[in-house]
């Protein structure tokens, strides 16, 4: 679907340039935090996880297991039959539990936590900030 021309007043074109931070969408912002973090993880982490992927919805399936309380910020799926372990993080929980200037430390928090527990480590061993806020 292309540009309209509204009443004859030309094309319409967008707002903000392509390179502005307002142009990215917040699901946007949200895969690029968890992207950022994912990649300094496995620069330090990479080599002692094997194959595992990251991953971003919106929000969890409306099922929920046993022994989480409430809802997550993300899940571990161990690797199985083959596939890659897989650490998946939930966009509108985080969000509603941050302000836009906290969401890239608690995303950080919550892919740390899901390593650290893929590693068999503590938190704060894989990350020395975590739960700092910084």
């Amino acid at each position: 679907m292309g540009r309209r021309d509204r009443h004859g007043r030309g094309l319409r074109a967008p707002l903000l340039p392509v390179n502005a931070p307002g142009y990215r969408s917040p699901s946007d912002a949200f895969d690029g935090y968890v992207l950022d973090v994912a990649e300094d993880l496995e620069r330090r982490w990479g080599q002692r996880w094997g194959r595992v992927e990251f991953g971003t919805e919106s929000v969890p399936p409306s099922h929920s297991t046993p022994w989480e309380n409430g809802v997550p910020l993300g899940r571990l799926f161990p690797s199985d039959a083959g596939q890659p372990a897989r650490i998946v993080v939930y966009r509108r929980p985080l969000e509603q539990r941050a302000d836009s200037a906290d969401l890239p430390f608690l995303v950080r928090d919550v892919l740390v936590e899901n390593v650290a527990h893929l590693l068999g480590r503590r938190p704060d061993e894989i990350d020395s900030r975590y739960g700092t806020g910084t």
